[in-house]
């Protein structure tokens, strides 16, 4: 179902968080779960994928996540305070010590000159902090904005389970 490198950077995350004995939550806007897929596409994810959000519109990070609305608001739903609120927020609402956050613009539409198609926000949190980054894919199509954001994803949870 994913290529395989998506496929190897899910089996280490996966083979790292349960040597540390770490769960993981994840919080996905532009992935729509693709993330929390590739994890549990793994045999034996059961022991470390805690639980994912799938949170596509504002109303839901807020909802089910605790982003503040004004957050939201003051610097979009595309951003690295919104990411960062959203790390926070998958690991105050799950019992995980490790969380992931995916926030961006697919495409094809819906970019601005500030916040173009492609750019990408992702946040992971765990016992070694809050580490965020930001990624302007550009305007490469929907699902490959969608699948490096992925790979990025996993690396960061790949650098958060010690790995």
């Amino acid at each position: 179902m994913f290529p395989d490198d998506i496929a190897a950077l899910a089996r280490q995350v996966v083979e790292a968080a349960a040597a540390r004995g770490l769960m993981i939550a994840t919080a996905e806007s532009c992935t729509g779960g693709l993330v929390s897929s590739a994890l549990t596409s793994v045999a034996g994810s059961s022991a470390v994928v805690e639980r994912g959000f799938v949170t596509y519109s504002n109303a839901a990070k807020t909802e089910l996540l605790g982003v503040p609305a004004d957050l939201i608001q003051r610097h979009g739903a595309v951003s690295e305070l919104v990411a960062r609120a959203m790390a926070e927020g998958a690991l105050a609402r799950s019992a995980a010590q490790v969380s992931l956050s995916v926030t961006g613009v697919a495409g094809p539409g819906g970019g601005s000159p500030d916040k173009p198609v492609g750019l990408v926000h992702i946040a992971a949190a765990g016992p070694d902090g809050l580490i965020h980054v930001e990624r302007r894919f550009g305007d490469i199509g929907r699902e490959a904005v969608r699948m490096g954001s992925v790979r990025v994803a996993l690396e960061l949870l790949l650098d958060r389970t010690g790995a």
